[in-house]
């Protein structure tokens, strides 16, 4: 296990230098420059400007430099925000995303698992229909259409929920269930026809002949293995949604990551498109690594047949 952890340890650091790399050159690549009304900018203070954030050296010293300030634990300063630090930045927006996304995603694992078994156990019953219609839904509606209807109906017009804007946990609810709907379809989906592949296998005939509860057959044996398929995809799409949906955040007024980003890339703020890009990267990388680590702990089949390898 511990040269297992250690492999994929250094799998993750030559990925995220790859992707380091990659950005750092494209975003140089794009066309504008990082100068807000860069004609109007007196020539000295240009130079002044350019030689204090290190933009006036060859781009792979930059790219030198760059490393050499990550490696240190810092991101630079923002071009866009006044040179405030990145860091801080990320900071300050992304608790707002994250605690949205972790709602909608406990909220969605919660409704779409129980959806997904019950779908399983009364096929062709119409909480199987339900759950199916449901799935569907989830997938073909988009997020920012829910969010929408969301916000009128339940915040508008039945006053149950403030419609839009930050500052209480009221405010986190619309948006978490409008990020919800898809973690929903997925997780349905995906138990729902893994556990009807797992209800077919021969050892579940065999468990209940040794005269187990239907709980035990279910919760123990069946539901166990059928986890594996969707603990592949909630990993990613969790980062996904924490680190925030543009059109959600905007619809709502969140002041969350996913605004940060984008507005980073318009402006061509360099630090910050690399320090989001970074964050966003460890976030996802750590996800897959825990997605693999979970293999083992809820299959250990796995972990032996990898060992064995």
């Amino acid at each position: 296990m511990g040269r297992y952890i250690l492999q994929r340890s250094i799998y993750m650091i030559v990925t995220l230098w790859v992707i380091i790399t990659f950005t750092f050159f494209l975003m140089h690549f794009m066309p504008g420059s990082p100068l807000q009304n860069e004609e109007r900018i007196p020539p000295k203070l240009k130079e002044t400007i350019m030689k204090e954030y290190g933009l006036d050296q060859p781009l792979p010293v930059q790219y030198v430099q760059f490393l050499g300030n990550l490696f240190q634990g810092d991101l630079g300063k923002s071009f866009q925000y006044n040179g405030r630090d990145v860091t801080e930045l990320i900071f300050q927006g992304f608790p707002a995303s994250a605690q949205v996304g972790i709602q909608a995603v406990i909220f969605g694992i919660v409704i779409g698992l129980t959806l997904g078994v019950i779908a399983a156990l009364r096929r062709g019953s119409w909480a199987d229909n339900l759950a199916t219609v449901v799935a569907v839904l989830g997938v073909s509606v988009p997020s920012f259409l829910l969010a929408g209807i969301l916000s009128f109906y339940v915040g508008v017009k039945l006053l149950w929920l403030p419609p839009a804007g930050w500052g209480t946990w009221q405010h986190t609810i619309l948006p978490s269930l409008a990020l919800s709907g898809l973690v929903i379809a997925q997780m349905s989906r995906y138990i729902r026809t893994e556990m009807l592949e797992v209800l077919g296998q021969d050892y579940m005939k065999t468990a209940k002949a040794k005269g187990l509860s239907r709980a035990t057959v279910v919760f123990r044996h069946a539901l166990r293995n059928a986890l594996i398929p969707a603990v592949t995809i909630l990993g990613p799409l969790t980062i996904n949604i924490i680190t925030g949906s543009l059109v959600i955040e905007q619809i709502f007024g969140i002041p969350g990551m996913a605004w940060l980003f984008v507005q980073s890339i318009q402006v061509n703020d360099y630090p910050a498109i690399m320090g989001v890009t970074i964050f966003y990267s460890v976030l996802i990388i750590v996800s897959i690594f825990v997605v693999d680590i979970l293999y083992g702990i809820i299959d250990p089949r796995i972990r032996i047949a990898g060992a064995k390898e």
